[in-house]
């Protein structure tokens, strides 16, 4: 042993944006996994993006159908932090339930159902006025088939293939 103390470990530096605020820079992949720096990978939404509820939903549901519901999470957790907060139990709920969808592609079953309840639980919080064309009912039904359901239990499902329909149709 040396009387003479060891210097500090360094720690590694941290990714930041712009503004100087961490931001992991490692790319992702379309279920938002983090890949080696260097790695091709999927591009992330940008935040801080104004959209009006519309164009929220839309740019949301493209990204499921897609099968990149970690990316559509990211849309919809956007459009909760900037409504009302009147509106935080509908934006909430989708943003959950995309998580959802992100767990059930990634295999992890248990990860999925808590947040499809989750979700489900808060869309059913939401006030009907305050839901955008979003078919909430539908969406319940829909959570509860694929948290009660064997698409989980048979292995990670493809995300496009659970992404689920927001709007009402001709909404």
């Amino acid at each position: 042993m040396s009387e003479y103390p060891r210097p500090p470990e360094r720690r590694p530096r941290r990714d930041r944006d712009e503004a100087g605020r961490a931001r992991n820079a490692r790319p992702r992949d379309g279920l938002g996994r983090p890949l080696p720096y260097g790695a091709p990978g999927v591009a992330r939404q940008p935040e801080g993006v104004p959209r009006t509820p519309a164009q929220a939903l839309a740019e949301a549901q493209r990204l499921l159908d897609d099968g990149m519901p970690f990316h559509a999470h990211e849309v919809l957790e956007d459009a909760w932090k900037s409504r009302p907060a009147a509106e935080e139990p509908l934006w909430r709920g989708l943003a959950q339930l995309a998580v959802g969808i992100t767990h059930a592609a990634r295999g992890n079953a248990t990860g999925a159902r808590s947040l499809l309840r989750r979700g489900a639980a808060n869309l059913g919080r939401s006030a009907p006025d305050a839901r955008h064309g979003v078919d909430v009912e539908e969406l319940l039904r829909w959570s509860e088939r694929l948290a009660d359901g064997p698409e989980l239990a048979t292995g990670p499902p493809r995300a496009a293939d659970l992404a689920p329909r927001i709007t009402a149709r001709g909404s």
